[in-house]
């Protein structure tokens, strides 16, 4: 048996048991990684996927056992070329940063450029996406890092730390009612009043509109909203041209930058969330992650983060 028949089965694993995909993604062909898995199969001993015809249908029972300790291998052997890169290039190399477009739009521009005066060799791309999709990013090793406020701290197989907490915000034009309200009244803005009014917010998989909905339901109130969009500065623009109000993650609303809008702090309404950042467990990190972490949040030292990771082992 060998790596590259390892690599083979991880990856029809994640490209869905198509052969063809697999072989797409790893730049040979579908017969070679047919081929390459029959050869381990027969010198395991065990079928390792069930088939239909010459389709792969999932894993069998000894299949799945097989599947976690290749994982287990290839990311031992991922591990080691980090080592040794690290080593022999501690200070250049390349970094995926998995992130909402929220964090790439408001968070990381207060920390790319420092980060970027710092490691100046290395070569950085961001990877935008939804929570869940930055999970699986990281799980098969498609970003180093990722960076949101759901999912991450739910799936298994990450290693997640806060980066910063936040509330929500209203946003409205300047003619419209709530905005009347006194800004150190903010407790006069509730739901009942928020459900008078079409709504424009995150779509649900994005920056606390889990909260959102729940906030309504436990109250008894049904809003009306009528239009959900990834990020906020959509949300700004159709609140601008008048479609309804808008829910916002507070982080989103400058009033120097927004001059057209009027924000209400809603943290009463919809709570205080958390924004984390996450890795793979069993992951070696570089030295510069290190530095990127304590740069997003000043309390993840390298001493805290290794504690993190000592915890999962």
């Amino acid at each position: 048996m060998n790596l590259q028949q390892f690599r083979f089965v991880r990856e029809t694993i994640r490209q869905n048991y198509n052969l063809t995909d697999a072989a797409r993604a790893l730049y040979t062909s579908q017969p070679g990684v047919s081929k390459a898995i029959i050869e381990l199969e027969d010198e395991l001993g065990i079928k390792i996927f069930e088939r239909h015809g010459k389709r792969l249908k999932g894993l069998t029972r000894p299949g799945e056992a097989v599947a976690e300790v290749i994982d287990r291998i290839m990311r031992e052997v991922d591990n080691l070329r980090r080592v040794s890169d690290d080593f022999a290039r501690h200070d250049e190399g390349a970094l995926v940063i998995g992130c909402t477009h929220a964090q790439a739009r408001y968070l990381l521009p207060k920390v790319i450029p420092n980060f970027r005066a710092r490691f100046p060799k290395v070569h950085m791309s961001l990877a935008e996406g939804s929570p869940p999709a930055l999970a699986q990013m990281i799980l098969h090793e498609q970003a180093d890092l990722a960076i949101a406020t759901e999912t991450l701290s739910n799936t298994p197989g990450l290693i997640t730390l806060p980066v910063y907490s936040w509330q929500h915000t209203v946003v409205v034009r300047p003619d419209h009612p709530l905005a009347d309200l006194p800004s150190n009244h903010a407790e006069a803005l509730n739901l009942q009043e928020l459900a008078k009014y079409p709504i424009v917010t995150y779509d649900h998989a994005f920056s606390g509109r889990s909260a959102i909905d729940e906030a309504f339901e436990n109250a008894g109130v049904v809003p009306d909203i009528v239009l959900a969009a990834l990020d906020a500065d959509v949300i700004k623009t159709y609140v601008d041209v008048g479609l309804g109000i808008g829910i916002i993650a507070g982080m989103a609303f400058d009033p120097r930058r927004d001059k057209g809008l009027v924000g209400l702090p809603a943290g009463h309404l919809f709570g205080t969330h958390q924004t984390r950042v996450a890795v793979k467990e069993g992951t070696f990190m570089r030295d510069y992650l290190y530095v990127l972490l304590e740069m997003l949040n000043p309390d993840l030292e390298r001493d805290v983060v290794e504690a993190a990771l000592d915890r999962t082992e």
